[in-house]
C-alpha cells in the first residue's frame, strides 16, 4: 500500500476509535470505560489504540473534539431559519439551546468533558488549545447573535455582547458540572431563562 493509502486508512480507523468512544463512553459513563475496554469495542488491543493518539489525555480531547463536531452537524441552524437577521440570530441561540439539552442524555460525556476542563486550564495539557478553540469558536457564533438581537431590541444593549456571550457560554459550561450532581436540574431551561430576563419585551408584557 502506498504512503497516500496508508494515511488515508489510519484517518478512517482513528475516526472509527472516536465514534466507537463517543457511545461507549456516553453510555457507559467515564469512570466505568478504561482505554482497555475503548480498545475492546473499537477491535484493537490497548496498545494498538494508543497508536493513534500520543496519551490518553490527547484520546480524551480527541473524543471531545469529535463530540463537538457531531454536535453541532446535528443541532445546526436549519435553512429555513435564515431569513431575516433577527431570526437567524434566534436560530443561533435555538441551536446552542439545543445542544445543551442534548447533553442530558449523554452523561458520560458531560463526566468527560467535566473531568477534562479542570485539568485543561494547564497550558502543558493536550486539551489546553481545544479548549482555547472552543472558546474562540463560541464566541465568533453568540457574538453577532447577540449583536444583532439587541440591534432589534430583543436582548438588552446595556450590556456589552461579548459580555453576554461570555456569560451564555461560562453558564452553558458550569451548568454540566451542577448536573452531574443534581441530575433534575434543566441546563437548557436555566439558560433560556436568562435569555428571558435579558429580553426588554418581556417588561412591556408584565
Amino acid at each position: 500500500m502506498n504512503r497516500r493509502g496508508s494515511y488515508a486508512k489510519g484517518v478512517a480507523k482513528r475516526e472509527e476509535i472516536l465514534t466507537t468512544a463517543l457511545d461507549v463512553i456516553a453510555r457507559e459513563g467515564l469512570r466505568r470505560t478504561s482505554v482497555r475496554e475503548l480498545a475492546d469495542a473499537a477491535g484493537l488491543s490497548q496498545a494498538g489504540l494508543l497508536h493513534y493518539f500520543d496519551s490518553k489525555e490527547e484520546l480524551y480531547t480527541a473524543i471531545l473534539r469529535k463530540r463537538d463536531e457531531v454536535d453541532h452537524a446535528a443541532h445546526a441552524p436549519r435553512p429555513e431559519s435564515a431569513g431575516a437577521p433577527g431570526d437567524a440570530a434566534e436560530a443561533v441561540l435555538t441551536s446552542f439551546l439545543e445542544i445543551v439539552r442534548h447533553n442530558a442524555d449523554v452523561p458520560g460525556l458531560v463526566q468527560l468533558f467535566a473531568h477534562i476542563s479542570v485539568d485543561a486550564a494547564a497550558p502543558e495539557h493536550p486539551a489546553h488549545e481545544f479548549f482555547l478553540d472552543r472558546q474562540r469558536y463560541l464566541g465568533e457564533l453568540l457574538i453577532p447573535a447577540i449583536t444583532t438581537l439587541q440591534a432589534e431590541g430583543r436582548i438588552v444593549d446595556t450590556i456589552p455582547a461579548a459580555t453576554l456571550a461570555t456569560v451564555v457560554h461560562a453558564l452553558a459550561d458550569g451548568l454540566q458540572t451542577h448536573w452531574l450532581l443534581d441530575p433534575n436540574l434543566d441546563m437548557a431551561g436555566t439558560i433560556d431563562a436568562l435569555l428571558g430576563a435579558l429580553d426588554p419585551r418581556q417588561e412591556t408584557t408584565r
